[in-house]
């Protein structure tokens, strides 16, 4: 006879939790629920309802409040937001939003106010640099950009912050691969007098799969669901993770009034795909570690960010002690700047010329003039993202083909 209290291990749970068949007719897996509004059981729970979701009330334990309107929530959020809990290690609750940068606004909205600091490395992703120094700037919240990696900076930066609120953090940076300490800086953070700062990763590049940051003090993880989540490049997503719930119920409410949250059919295909995530990274991330361990010899590349060809002592030290895999991203550094870059993207015959990535299909770009493009000259050089530097998301094809491809493509 099964052990009643047996604790379940993530693969299995992500199977399991969050939906009940007989709800369903009896269907083996969840099926997709499009209504937009829901019948109530009564008066009361209608009341009970819409106290909850406005903050009037706080839930009792164990207790799960009618459904009301599907801006509020739905049945495949529910079930999406349940499953993917056992992902990532040390979370308890989960929220979904209709894109990342949708996830990223909703918590930085949710926790900054007017005359709050929050800190941020560089580089990150273009989207969220603009989110910060454009439209949060202009309603009284100061930006204050830190060097990926760079402990000792960052240290330095979060003692010196004034009414620091939020320290979020890209790890591995995009699109240098970058690393920074989490736990670090989640302790600096802590050392601070009175009400700490909190502390955000984003955590698309990586996932759950290769590194676990609410294990290394971080109170939120945000991610792209678009990316390795899905994994197919077919929709768009979002996600934030706690181990703290009560930090999901704050950004419940603000999602509830942003109406951002996933759609019932984004959320039936990314449930779906959560139980391949680790099987999709794995065979990717082996991929990548081949061919870019190949090419760093190549006479036409100057230089391969990857995890296993750091050559900087500290960044290898939070590699080893941080991430469980080196993960699926590389970028290559080029003799010849961005004429060789281009004329790189324009041979390639395998790999996809184009952005995102986490699909199981290659996909390579150019940083420069694409996702990081509305950068200054100044904030180019900071970021390290020069004119021959080309990103590379590797797929699950067979590694030997890609290698193949990379290689004609630089030509001899």
């Amino acid at each position: 006879m099964a052990d009643e209290k047996h604790t379940l291990r993530p693969p299995t749970e992500v199977l399991t939790r969050g939906f009940d068949p007989r709800l369903s007719v009896g269907s083996a897996r969840p099926p997709v629920f499009r209504s937009s509004t829901y019948v109530f059981s009564s008066p009361e729970a209608a009341e009970r309802a819409f106290d909850l979701v406005a903050g009037r009330a706080a839930p009792r334990p164990g207790e799960h409040p009618e459904l009301i309107y599907s801006r509020f929530n739905h049945p495949n959020a529910e079930i999406l937001e349940s499953q993917i809990v056992p992902l990532e290690r040390g979370a308890q609750a989960a929220l979904v939003f209709n894109s990342g940068m949708a996830a990223i606004m909703t918590a930085l909205l949710t926790f900054l106010r007017p005359g709050d600091s929050v800190l941020y490395t560089v580089p990150i992703y273009g989207g969220t640099q603009s989110l910060i120094e454009g439209f949060l700037a202009a309603w009284g919240v100061h930006g204050i950009a830190a060097p990926a990696g760079e402990t000792q900076a960052i240290d330095e930066a979060i003692r010196a912050a004034h009414k620091l609120r939020v320290i979020l953090i890209e790890t591995p940076a995009n699109p240098t691969l970058t690393m920074t300490d989490i736990r670090r800086a989640a302790l600096t953070g802590a050392s601070r007098a009175g009400e700490p700062p909190l502390v955000i990763v984003d955590n698309t590049l990586l996932g759950p799969t290769f590194q676990h940051p609410l294990e290394r003090g971080a109170h939120l993880v945000v991610y792209s669901a678009t990316k390795y989540l899905s994994g197919f490049s077919d929709l768009i997503g979002g996600v934030a993770l706690a181990g703290d719930p009560e930090l999901i119920r704050l950004m419940h409410f603000k999602r509830n009034l942003f109406g951002n949250i996933l759609q019932p059919d984004e959320c039936w295909m990314l449930a779906q795909r959560l139980p391949t995530v680790g099987l999709r990274m794995n065979r990717a991330s082996k991929n990548a570690q081949r061919i870019a361990e190949r090419l760093a010899s190549h006479p036409k590349v100057s230089k391969v960010h990857y995890p296993t060809l750091f050559d900087d002592a500290s960044q290898i030290r939070i590699r080893l002690e941080q991430c469980d895999f080196p993960g699926a991203m590389f970028s290559l550094e080029l003799h010849g700047g961005k004429a060789a870059a281009f004329e790189f993207l324009r041979r390639l015959r395998l790999a996809y010329n184009a952005v995102s990535l986490g699909g199981v299909e290659t996909l390579v770009c150019h940083p420069q003039t694409t996702t990081h493009s509305g950068f200054t000259e100044a904030q180019f050089a900071e970021a390290g993202v020069t004119d021959g530097l080309v990103r590379v998301s590797v797929g699950i094809e067979d590694w030997r083909d890609l290698l193949a491809d990379f290689e004609q493509a630089l030509g001899d």
